[in-house]
């Protein structure tokens, strides 16, 4: 039986970038669900871009990740909310 090796150190910032069409609510309703994940997130770790065409929008939220576990619930949560097309 192998034991599972942990790449990364806990706790560290991770950069997220989530992706969806543009919407009025979209930051705020994105950067609430990871709140409810990493509620230290600051508004400063929040960044906005939007596509060229002005069609969507690409958000990069800075976590301090305590665990593996908090990763993969906010990656859940994200990739499963109606709003959100993608999560890199």
């Amino acid at each position: 039986m192998s034991e599972k090796i942990e790449i990364m150190e806990f706790p560290c910032r991770f950069p997220l970038k989530i992706m969806g069409e543009r919407h009025d609510e979209f930051v705020v309703t994105i950067t609430e669900v990871v709140r409810g994940h990493a509620p230290d997130l600051a508004d400063h770790d929040v960044v906005l871009r939007e596509s060229s065409a002005g069609r969507f929008y690409a958000l990069t939220v800075t976590v301090t990740a305590t665990s593996r576990e908090q990763l993969d619930n906010i990656y859940l949560s994200l990739t499963g909310h109606p709003m959100v097309k993608m999560v890199l």
